[in-house]
């Protein structure tokens, strides 16, 4: 056992410990995908997405601009190629990664030992203040979401936010999507409009992203992301690198 206080390192915890796929954004399959609109759609790094409503169109990409030091080399890029600078109250924006539901299982959730879950990541975005992240529980059609905010612009920080459990239901035993990991980028009134309960699971849309910052009003903006990574627990551990 390591001593008190003593930093672990990959290999003295062993075993795979993220549950997030393509992390560190290294795969992409399909390439830059330019004029994603608001019916959604993949691009750059595989097994992340955008979905929107409204005016929005982006380009996504896999992109070399990566934190330092950190061993990553790629980063997924939305970039904004039409903006929405006049947000509908329905309108909203948010880049996504779906797990598939069997693969939760051992998070427990419908049982009273539902399990914390700690996310971390590094992104960068055009816009400062209030950004939202949001897990969902598609099984359940609840969400909970927490805040993080961008200190200065166009520069990479390292987020580290944890979640409980959720304790009515479970994750169906199968390979439908049972949670999505969900970092908004706009959002309107029907999103927004409420009261952010921060760590609390609900089924009130208009509390899924109250504060969030409008990325896509303007094209010059950009938002990135890499070194995600989910785990069991309320201990965020040195990202997983793996091949």
């Amino acid at each position: 056992l390591a001593k008190m206080g003593e930093v672990l390192t990959n290999n003295q915890i062993g075993g795979r410990r993220n549950i997030i796929i393509n992390g560190a954004m290294q795969v992409a399959q399909r390439g830059d995908t330019a004029s994603v609109t608001a019916s959604g759609g993949y691009g750059g790094c595989d097994r992340f997405r955008l979905a929107s409503s409204g005016a929005t169109v982006v380009t996504l990409k896999q992109s070399t601009d990566v934190p330092s030091n950190q061993g990553f080399i790629n980063s997924q890029q939305v970039d904004v190629t039409t903006a929405d600078s006049s947000l509908a109250a329905g309108d909203y924006a948010m880049l996504r990664t779906q797990i598939e539901a069997q693969d939760l299982q051992h998070l427990k959730y419908g049982t009273s030992e539902a399990e914390k879950i700690t996310l971390q990541f590094f992104v960068k975005s055009s816009k400062t203040g209030t950004h939202i992240i949001e897990l969902y529980h598609y099984d359940a059609n609840y969400h909970n979401a927490q805040s993080y905010t961008i200190s200065s612009a166009d520069t990479w920080q390292k987020v580290t936010v944890t979640f409980d459990g959720y304790q009515t239901t479970n994750f169906n035993d199968d390979n439908g999507t049972g949670l999505g990991i969900q970092w908004w980028l706009a959002a309107g009134s029907t999103y927004a409009g409420g009261t952010l309960a921060s760590n609390t699971w609900s089924n009130t849309a208009a509390n899924r992203a109250v504060g969030q910052v409008n990325v896509m009003d303007n094209t010059s903006n950009n938002f990135y992301l890499t070194g995600v990574q989910l785990e069991v627990g309320s201990q965020a551990t040195p990202f997983e690198h793996r091949s």
